[in-house]
């Protein structure tokens, strides 16, 4: 188990995080339930409601999509990344399932307190953009290069 300023010196490495001030880091980290999944363990499946965002202190997180009827990996995430962010903070359904890679210890940020942050620090707000358009850019690349893919294929 991680300590309390291990926690809040993590959260000081996530680019979404790194402008706030370390008191309200450390009352993040203290909110923040530390949980582990083990291989193979799902961390929440698409399409399930979410309340919560994760960060990854140890071990590797597999991102899923449903394709042809099967779970595929599209990404794996490692140590200090965030996922779970768009249903904490937009209160959609979750966009991906996620499973543990081996065994998987992370933070969960519960909504309400990422909100506050939110409110207290609107330059994580421009962060939490920053992230999602880059995870889009690369989302959009990666589908042009499957359907080029494809067409030379054909």
């Amino acid at each position: 188990m991680s300590t309390l300023k291990d926690d809040v010196a993590m959260l000081r490495r996530v680019a979404l995080f790194s402008s706030v001030d370390p008191s309200k880091l450390k009352l993040i980290a203290y909110t923040a339930s530390q949980r582990v999944f083990e291989d193979g363990e799902m961390v929440f499946a698409k399409g399930s409601n979410g309340t919560s965002a994760y960060l990854i202190v140890r071990g590797e997180a597999e991102i899923l999509v449903e394709s042809g009827g099967k779970q595929v990996v599209v990404a794996v995430h490692g140590r200090n990344a965030l996922f779970g962010e768009i249903s904490a903070f937009c209160d959609v359904p979750r966009t991906a399932g996620v499973r543990a890679r081996g065994q998987l210890s992370v933070l969960e940020l519960k909504r309400e307190n990422l909100m506050e942050l939110i409110h207290e620090f609107p330059e994580v707000a421009v962060e939490v953009i920053r992230e999602l358009a880059r995870r889009l850019a690369s989302t959009t690349s990666d589908l042009a290069h499957v359907l080029d893919s494809k067409e030379t294929s054909d």
